[in-house]
């Protein structure tokens, strides 16, 4: 009798072990995940709108997110701020919105499209950008507005647009341009291919485009410093990680990438 029972034990045991191996490893298949750490793997596409003066330092950030962030595709896209903002109110299916400034992150927030309070990650001011040959001998805001300067600014509704009148106001000098982008990377395009004398661009947009252009800095632009609000947006299809592409901008790597091309840091 006593023999029948350690038998019927040690199959029971047996059982049980054989069992609970192909549970586990069933499981594990199952779901996708590594069998080290059991998490399953992050994948999608993560789409951020950003503002034009952002694309030499996205364009890093985004290679060292999809690096850390192994299936994560980071799709951007760059445009004026007040153009961005016009395509997120039109239902424009995004994840993040990074602003060059707080006027057009507050119509994002005022029709409650964002997903938790924009976060401050930048700040940027302007510089005079000339041919490298500064055909007009450009050295201050005031030479601007010289008779025979062809001068190029952004649209008033674009960040660095509204910028350029606030140091107008500011100093009195008036500035007549002789075209208005809708983006900060079209005044720079005007400059570099010498159909400008100059234009009102970013500092960070100088430091990006290396010797195609020359840049003028004059002490006004502290007057007018903007400052770089990035948020979630409301039903974001990938949330998560857009919250995550968010705490990585405000990081470690993403100041750098920032602080590189010549953003404030907050």
């Amino acid at each position: 009798m006593r023999k029948l029972v350690v038998a019927i034990g040690s199959a029971a045991l047996l059982l049980t072990a054989c069992g609970g191996g192909s549970t586990s490893s069933q499981g594990q298949s199952g779901q996708g995940t590594s069998t080290t750490s059991g998490a399953p793997q992050e994948s999608g596409t993560l789409t951020v709108l950003a503002a034009a003066s952002l694309t030499t330092s996205f364009n890093k950030i985004k290679a060292d997110f999809e690096a850390a962030h192994p299936g994560v595709t980071v799709k951007l896209t760059y445009d004026g701020s007040s153009t961005l903002v016009q395509q997120i109110t039109n239902g424009a299916q995004a994840d993040v919105f990074a602003s060059a400034d707080q006027a057009n992150m507050d119509k994002v927030t005022k029709a409650g499209l964002n997903d938790g309070p924009p976060q401050l990650f930048a700040r940027n001011k302007l510089e005079i950008a000339v041919p490298p040959s500064n055909p007009k001998n450009i050295a201050t805001f005031a030479d601007l507005a010289k008779p025979g300067t062809v001068v190029v600014v952004c649209a008033d509704a674009v960040p660095c647009g509204a910028a350029a009148l606030k140091v107008e106001q500011a100093t009195g000098v008036t500035i007549t341009p002789a075209s208005k982008e809708t983006a900060v990377t079209g005044v720079l395009s005007k400059v570099e291919s010498g159909d400008a004398d100059a234009g009102l661009v970013y500092l960070t947009d100088v430091n990006s485009a290396g010797s195609k252009v020359k840049g003028i800095a004059f002490p006004e632009a502290d007057k007018a410093i903007n400052d770089y609000p990035i948020t979630v947006l409301k039903n974001a299809p990938q949330s998560a990680i857009a919250k995550q592409f968010v705490d990585f901008v405000r990081g470690e790597q993403g100041r750098k990438e920032l602080g590189a091309v010549g953003f404030q840091l907050p």
